[in-house]
């Protein structure tokens, strides 16, 4: 039985034509379900007369065909969206190759003149006309003009210029392009990413396939701090038409500071929109400097003033829609203006094809995916929405990070020591709305913000293991010297909490939002917004000592170990439970930038020595062979930025409390580092902690000896009998394993790696985690009648199920076992659950 156009069907070799009207009718319930039951088929036919005369088998076959043909138009439309990126991606590998075939015919020719110089010497010493061909590839393409003047027709001769530079850079040789390590170019990547090599300041360059149209392109480009997280603002001062239909814009840009030891940059520049013969659109742009006599922008305090060199965008319609785009990002950010630890985040194109180049191009995609797929997320929000969050998340900490006089900033003194400073903003425009009234009555007074920041050098450490043990155990950095610091918290409010915890803490707890705002395969980087629930956080004034909740808007990024020179953020602000798109926000958080370009060759494993580390303090060396850094030992550079809201009479306590509880996070953060540096671990080789320790070994061999003695057949194919040898093996079972405690309330006290892959989360995190939260209602009440079975009998296998992560995740496996776990004088240790054939769902 088959049907092509759903208006009929072939029942016992008889054809049966359905009405117009039929047809609408099973269209629309079609969308209200698309796969009914039977007991739902007949309540259909009940409930809509129109169809009373067709049998419920017929129904039946209908969506089956209904549901074929919908799955057969998606997979129609999923191929031909990848054979039109296919044959844009060729287009583009087609482009370049050309393009370095015109490199390396350039490089040959200039070989051979480089050759007859040094075979005669003589020659070359009575004549230099051999140098200025040898190095004709690197002069005639920037032609030293004569000074312009501030006229239009001047304007127009740098901005022709400019054009002519830019594209001698995203399309010529004009710069020696290599390939960013780590981008492999493909139909689910970025596009082709190229840094500079041995060319004056830093550049980079992209190329990709978006699904936008060029001019919405140029439109969201050129809003750069909608995009650019490091860009403040971009003025535009003037405007001048062109004879050709173009534009010329004279802007003045300002870029923050990444950390607390370096000034924020800014630039004077001049940009050239036009299109060209072919139909394509050009937006390039470039500083203006006093040797080109135009319209100068005197230097800004508290800036320094970088150059741009011809950079910009080439847009080319695609066919069957979207845009083919060449990005160019070629900048001299004066590196001599910071301290020379900092310098190579200022001379690496790397640093800058990630911060810059790549960013633009997956606001671009992001974007596209938001027209095409216009749904709501979490908490009733579009993408659109939870990006702006994320941006305004970002600037806020940027603003509180720099500490802009004109934003209303000033310093305070310090009390002797200058490793936190202290700024204090009492402007009402900072403060505008900041009344809050949270969901519970209690209103949040304040009338000033004070924000304590610092900076400190970290070495060995890798900042996405860091960031994410700093996400996932808040309570190993909040609390420290809490008592005094809650005592003026109380006073102000809940929203001068950023990130701590006041009087009993329960636990934190992810709620389901998990956004992600930016995600990219191929660069592995990704930028999600989160929502925090931090249980039993802080007191309400009227009650005394009652308990409440708290929420926190959380930005993170960085995560990956495997991106190359990645910076990785945590930012958070308190919100309410039902805040709203334009709520204040207070941002507060970490930043940790690598400073060495080289890629760190780490694992996801890394965190799981940290609680025995923190434990037995710098002494306990441990070893392992699941970390090693390439090149030695690498640095990055941690800034810790945390803004309070307060009354103006109580600036002089609460400024010295913050100063004391950021000094304890810098001091809990100085401590996890130190756990988490290779300095623990020795270079012998094995599997080590924790599967190194004595504790883990002696698990493994009880799990396994349990399961023999319970199951009556092995669980682990193993070469051998000793412990490390078990334990390895039942480390990297591809089956989940995971043991819970035997209390009212289990709780997960140690997992295989693929139990930790199931539940997203590491064996430190793992002790958070109850093993009720992982199931769905079903599975509790399963699990609520097998688990007297598994005390008593001493196993008990369920049938498969959906589990949930430690992110909300689904997970299904096909089935699971339990069995008690007995200790050497046979008492039950703990419950092992082993999840077979488990997947995201």
């Amino acid at each position: 039985m088959s049907c092509k156009d759903g208006k009929g069907i072939m029942d016992n070799g008889k054809y049966v034509r359905y009405t117009p009207e039929q047809v609408e009718a099973l269209e629309r319930l079609y969308h209200e379900c698309p796969k009914p039951s039977s007991i739902r088929r007949q309540q259909l036919i009940r409930e809509c007369p129109i169809l009373s005369n067709i049998e419920p088998k017929q129904i039946k076959v209908w969506f089956q065909n209904r549901r074929c043909r919908e799955k057969q138009r998606k997979e129609a439309s999923r191929l031909q969206a990848v054979n039109r990126k296919l044959t844009a991606m060729n287009k583009l590998l087609m482009e370049e190759n050309d393009r370095l075939q015109k490199q390396v015919s350039q490089l040959v020719y200039e070989n051979g003149y480089f050759r007859q110089h040094t075979q005669n010497t003589t020659l070359a010493t009575k004549d230099t006309s051999c140098e200025s061909v040898v190095t004709s590839g690197q002069h005639h393409l920037t032609p030293q003009h004569p000074p312009r003047d501030a006229s239009p027709a001047g304007l127009l001769s740098i901005a022709e210029e400019t054009l002519t530079e830019f594209l001698s850079k995203a399309t010529g040789t004009a710069v020696e392009w290599v390939q960013m390590p780590g981008m492999k170019p493909g139909p689910d990547s970025i596009g082709i990413v190229a840094i500079s090599h041995g060319c004056t300041g830093v550049a980079a360059r992209a190329c990709g396939l978006v699904g936008l149209e060029p001019t919405r392109v140029a439109e969201i480009l050129k809003d750069r701090p909608s995009w650019f997280r490091d860009c403040r603002a971009v003025d535009v001062l003037n405007v001048l038409p062109t004879a050709n239909g173009g534009t010329i814009e004279l802007l003045y840009m300002q870029l923050y500071a990444p950390t607390t030891l370096a000034p924020a940059r800014d630039f004077w520049l001049l940009r050239y929109t036009s299109v060209m013969e072919d139909g394509s659109l050009v937006v390039c742009e470039r500083s203006l400097k006093n040797t080109q006599n135009g319209p100068s922008m005197p230097p800004v305090q508290h800036f320094v003033r970088a150059e741009m060199l011809p950079s910009g965008y080439l847009i080319r319609p695609c066919e069957g829609g979207g845009s083919i785009i060449h990005i160019v990002d070629h900048m001299d950010l004066e590196p001599w203006s910071v301290p020379e630890v900092l310098r190579p985040l200022y001379e690496s194109s790397t640093v800058l094809a990630q911060k810059t180049t790549m960013a633009a191009l997956r606001q671009l995609r992001q974007i596209a995916q938001e027209v095409s797929q216009s749904n709501v997320t979490g908490w009733g929000r579009r993408p659109a929405a939870l990006r702006a969050l994320s941006q305004r998340l970002s600037r806020g900490f940027n603003e509180a990070l720099n500490g802009f006089t004109d934003e209303g900033w000033s310093m305070m003194g310090n009390d002797g020591i200058d490793d936190v400073t202290i700024l204090v903003n009492s402007s009402p425009e900072k403060l505008t709305g900041l009344n809050l009234s949270f969901a519970n009555g209690f209103p949040a007074v304040s009338n000033a913000v004070l924000c304590a920041k610092a900076s400190m050098l970290l070495q060995n450490v890798p900042p996405a293991i860091l960031l994410r043990f700093l996400r996932e155990h808040r309570s190993e950095w909040a609390d420290n010297n809490i008592d005094a610091y809650s005592a003026a918290a109380v006073k102000v409010g809940p929203c001068s909490l950023p990130g701590s915890r006041v009087g009993s803490f329960g636990s934190q707890v992810i709620l389901p939002l998990a956004h992600t705002i930016e995600h990219e395969e191929a660069s592995n980087l990704f930028i999600f917004l989160e929502v925090i629930k931090l249980e039993g956080v802080g007191h309400c004034p009227e009650d005394a000592m009652m308990p409440r909740d708290m929420f926190l808007l959380q930005l993170c990024s960085g995560m990956d170990e495997n991106a190359v020179g990645t910076c990785a953020e945590l930012i958070f602000a308190p919100i309410d439970a039902s805040f709203a798109d334009d709520a204040p926000l207070l941002p507060s958080g970490f930043r940790i930038i690598p400073l060495d370009s080289g890629k760190e060759a780490s694992s996801p494993n890394r965190t799981l020595d940290l609680a025995s580390a923190l434990e037995i303090g710098p002494a306990g060396n441990r070893s392992s062979n699941d970390y090693s850094v390439n090149g030695g030992n690498t640095r990055s550079v941690m800034t810790i930025a945390f803004e309070f809201a307060f009354e103006s009479h109580l600036q002089e306590n609460v400024a010295s409390m913050a100063r004391q509880y950021v000094r304890s996070i810098i001091s809990s953060v100085q401590r996890v580092a130190l756990a988490l540096s290779p300095s623990h671990l020795s270079s012998h080789a094995g599997l080590r902690p924790p599967l190194g320790t004595p504790e883990a070994h002696t698990l493994a061999r009880w799990i396994s000896h349990s399961y023999r003695c319970y199951l009556g057949v092995e669980l682990l194919k193993s070469s051998g009998e000793g412990s490390e040898t078990i334990l390895k093996t039942l480390w990297h079972l591809s089956d989940a394993i995971m043991c819970c405690s035997l209390k009212a309330l289990p709780v997960f006290t140690f997992a295989n790696q693929a139990g930790l892959d199931m539940l997203e989360t590491t064996l430190v995190a793992l002790q958070d985690i109850t093993l009720e939260k992982i199931f769905d209602d079903h599975g509790r009440k399963t699990l609520c009648s097998e688990f007297p079975q598994i005390m008593q009998q001493g196993f008990a296998c369920l049938q498969g199920g959906i589990c949930l992560s430690s992110m909300g995740r689904p997970v299904s496996y096909e089935r699971a076992v339990a069995w008690k776990v007995l200790n050497e004088e046979e008492n039950a240790h703990c419950v092992c659950f082993m999840f077979m054939n488990w997947s995201f769902v």
